[in-house]
């Protein structure tokens, strides 16, 4: 044992260290560190401590200095640490909400949290918590983009699967979004489907 340290060990405190190194439903961790205090109460040497449990010099004296200071309760408790990642500031959530609401770059129809992450510099993690912090949910968007197409207008009229109804309709069928040069995110529906879905901005 370290110099300067003095382990003692009253009846109750054994009664406790027992029933943690006895305990079948105790954490591997605390039976180790109680058998550590046992061991030195006894009189083993801290070389005998070290074969017995398996564990270095320096955590024996730790755990003997902790309980030399906090008793059984302080084997049974960790310190907390301070993460080693930064919390993000407010500036940047603020930032990646901010940039939620404007269009995405290329041609993408909607951010995704990739895509947020590359231009906001930080985890995908990240913007997954800012988003849900604050309920948004830029993939449940509808929204469309226009081709560059210069006669983008002759051909939507031209298209034979243009419907009118009331606003803008453009039925589901894989030809039509190819004639028109829309990305649909509704794309994905059977290029059959006789369903008409509202193109809106």
């Amino acid at each position: 044992m370290r110099n300067g340290i003095v382990i003692k060990v009253t009846r109750s405190d054994r009664r406790r260290l027992q029933a943690l190194i006895n305990g079948r439903n105790t954490p591997q961790k605390h039976v180790w560190r109680a058998d550590i205090v046992v061991l030195t109460a006894d009189g083993a040497g801290t070389n005998a401590i070290m074969r017995r449990t398996g564990k270095s010099k320096t955590c024996v004296w730790r755990w003997q200095e902790r309980f030399a200071v906090e008793g059984v309760d302080g084997l049974v408790r960790d310190k907390t640490r301070p993460s080693r990642i930064k919390p993000l500031g407010e500036e940047v959530a603020a930032r990646v909400v901010e940039l939620t609401f404007t269009d995405p770059p290329g041609e993408a129809t909607h951010w995704t949290a990739v895509m947020m992450a590359k231009v906001a510099g930080i985890s995908v993690s990240s913007v997954q918590r800012i988003w849900r912090a604050h309920g948004l949910q830029p993939h449940r968007v509808r929204q469309f983009k226009l081709s560059n197409d210069a006669d983008f207008a002759g051909e939507l009229r031209s298209c034979p699967w243009r419907t009118h109804c009331g606003p803008l309709y453009v039925e589901h069928r894989t030809g039509c979004c190819r004639m028109c040069g829309l990305t649909l995110l509704c794309a994905g529906l059977p290029s059959q489907s006789k369903r008409c879905c509202p193109l809106t901005r």
